[in-house]
């Protein structure tokens, strides 16, 4: 159960880290630091999206507009590091 427990958590991990490139790489293509008619760029950023974006949009229908801002990475990043800390003092421990 343990090992199942971290793999849940490398996979949170994992998650995170995705959610932190495909908000650095909406800042790049909304800046024109990468060309968004690239094959590679569209490419890494249609899969981030895709990744990414069944689980940011209900955030987004919850949060108020703040014109050009979107706080729903940092709101799931936060929601991801509570689930990790309950994960590993609250369950970890007690799983044989």
């Amino acid at each position: 159960m343990r090992a199942l427990l971290d793999v849940l958590l490398v996979v949170l991990q994992l998650y995170v880290w995705l959610l932190i490139a495909a908000a650095v790489l909406s800042w790049l293509v909304a800046f024109n630091v990468v060309n968004h008619h690239n094959a590679f760029v569209r490419s890494v950023g249609e899969f981030l999206y895709r990744i990414t974006e069944p689980v940011l949009a209900p955030i987004r229908s919850i949060l108020p507009s703040l014109g050009g801002l979107d706080l729903s990475p940092m709101v799931l990043i936060l929601i991801i590091f509570f689930i990790q800390q309950v994960i590993a003092y609250y369950i970890y421990p007690y799983v044989f």
